[in-house]
């Protein structure tokens, strides 16, 4: 009887070490609750899926974005998300702007290892900053490609904007300084209709971020900020430390995607999701068989 009863002892033993690896073995992802994040998180955990026996457990479209996900990270309740370098640097460690990519993404490297324990993995590619666009047949014939091209005939184009960038220092102002913008008529426009506004002729340029889906539909050109007037918004993921030392792998798995999309890719997934209306895990796993990495 004390035979059997130590062999039922021992195997509960082992079930139960098993149990408890099986758990051990999963990481969270979280996203901001945009077109985007939700793609990038998506990339992120099937590729873990794909080449490793970690499980994904998703926390997407977090409200509040950063502001709600650096005090989980912090707490441990998610282990990696998808960031932007200026956003690290300018919201989360409330540094004075930085405009050089390099010493932007090195920065943030050191300081978030230095503060958090979390570690900023390499760079997609892709870089969500602000920016300026037009219409891409209009842009071309006036021969516009950059800010300083675009400053050179303001004089005889509108602008339209939304309010708080024509007060932010980093917004309008800060562009007259750096360039000379001269511009004949500028427009106060809500976010949401300002893609309506130059697809009707309204204004000649807008301001946008640089993978917005909407800059496909309405077939716009982004102009150059060739003076690097706007911070660097590269995205990477950033992920615990210490999930990174109980799975090592997973640095390698991830950086896969490392220098893999460029800001055209990303426009034109954000506007599948976000105008197709496609799923971010479809349009994720359609990229990651096309670049042969899934």
């Amino acid at each position: 009887m004390k035979k059997w009863m130590g062999l039922v002892l021992l195997v509960m033993l082992v079930l139960l070490a098993a149990g408890c690896q099986n758990q051990e073995k999963k990481v969270v992802i979280a996203s901001k609750p945009m077109a985007e994040s939700y793609i990038i998180a998506e990339m992120m955990g099937q590729l873990i899926e794909a080449n490793s026996d970690i499980k994904v457990e998703y926390k997407m479209g977090i409200g509040g974005g950063t502001s709600n996900i650096q005090p989980a990270m912090e707490a441990g309740e998610i282990d990696m998300y998808p960031e932007y370098t200026g956003t690290g640097w300018l919201f989360v460690l409330k540094n004075e702007l930085v405009t050089d990519p390099e010493t932007l993404y090195e920065g943030v490297k050191s300081q978030y290892q230095e503060k958090y324990n979390f570690a900023w993995l390499d760079r997609y590619g892709f870089n969500d900053t602000y920016a300026l666009a037009m219409d891409k047949s209009k842009a071309d014939s006036m021969g516009i490609n950059t800010f300083s091209d675009l400053a050179a005939q303001s004089n005889n184009l509108s602008l339209g904007a939304e309010y708080d960038f024509y007060e932010r220092e980093d917004g309008y102002p800060g562009l007259v300084t750096a360039y000379g913008f001269n511009f004949k008529e500028t427009k106060e426009l809500d976010i949401g209709l300002k893609y309506k506004a130059i697809g009707e002729g309204q204004v000649d340029v807008i301001n946008n971020f640089s993978t917005d889906g909407l800059l496909a539909e309405y077939d716009l050109k982004v102009l150059k900020d060739d003076k690097g007037f706007f911070p660097a918004y590269e995205a990477a993921t950033v992920i615990r430390q210490e999930t990174l030392d109980k799975y090592p792998e997973l640095e390698g798995i991830l950086n896969k995607l490392a220098g893999q999309i460029s800001d055209e890719e990303m426009q034109q997934m954000n506007y599948y999701v976000e105008k197709e209306n496609r799923d971010a895990g479809d349009v994720a796993a359609e990229f990651l068989k096309a670049k042969g990495l899934l």
